[in-house]
């Protein structure tokens, strides 16, 4: 099978002084990882694309692993862009997180935009300890302005202390099953995103269900979490739900 493969990797670590060190900052092909300057006892890496894509036939995958008492926060440069390869192969996209008890993680990337022609399956799948905390942000816009999206499937699980708390698809574009623009999934929207809100106080005192905004939602999950999930016109007003739902939840 033609495309790149590559896989970068972090692992953040507390560094006994009351911050974060990243023992593990391993750039692979087209992902480039760059630490940035962070703030307190955070540590930031900001992800960098070094070529286009992915494109049809590219196997990208990252790696996050944040240890006790670490606090990571992780964003993009520039949005990904699902671009068609030269071939008729799939494209995948895997992330996969970990966080141990008293760990941190605030995962944030720029939105994913599904081009004509390109046929992306993303997969996220976390692990986190009983005393993680993690704030995950997902954002996709289906096409460039005024472009017909290309095949876009997604998956994302959330493990707690090994218990599935959320398992969820979504499949869109060219090829997905009959409905996915229809009233009962994106409803003629453009641009779908979600935010995971993993806090251990939520035991105690979870979400309540609610609507935040115009097209946004949040609703608890079975165990000490929060899902918000949200649809706009474009990706700009999505970013302001989502960025609105985590000034209604009071998420820093």
């Amino acid at each position: 099978m033609g495309g790149v493969h590559a896989t970068a990797r972090i692992a953040a670590r507390a560094d006994g002084r009351g911050g974060t060190s990243l023992p593990v900052l391993e750039s692979d092909g087209p992902l480039a990882l760059r630490r940035t300057r962070g703030t307190g006892a955070e540590a930031r890496v900001l992800l960098v694309g070094a070529m286009s894509g992915p494109l049809g036939g590219d196997r990208f995958a990252v790696e996050a692993d944040v240890g006790d008492g670490a606090r990571l926060r992780v964003g993009s440069a520039a949005a990904t862009i699902a671009l068609p390869g030269q071939t008729k192969d799939d494209a995948r996209y895997d992330v996969r997180l970990s966080v141990a008890d008293g760990g941190e993680l605030h995962w944030l990337p720029e939105p994913l935009i599904s081009a004509k022609g390109s046929d992306l399956t993303v997969a996220t799948r976390v692990a986190l300890d009983a005393g993680a905390r993690l704030v995950l942000r997902e954002e996709q816009v289906l096409g460039r302005t005024g472009e017909e999206p290309g095949r876009l499937g997604s998956r994302l699980v959330v493990r707690i202390a090994g218990r599935v708390v959320l398992d969820q698809e979504l499949a869109c574009g060219p090829g997905a099953p009959g409905g996915w623009d229809g009233p009962a999934v994106l409803a003629g929207h453009r641009a779908v995103g979600q935010l995971v809100i993993v806090r251990p106080e939520f035991a105690q005192r979870p979400a309540e269900s609610a609507m935040l905004a115009e097209g946004a939602c949040v609703m608890p999950l079975a165990g000490p979490a929060a899902l918000v999930t949200a649809v706009a016109p474009d990706g700009l007003r999505l970013r302001r739900a989502l960025d609105e739902a985590l000034t209604e939840l009071d998420i820093r």
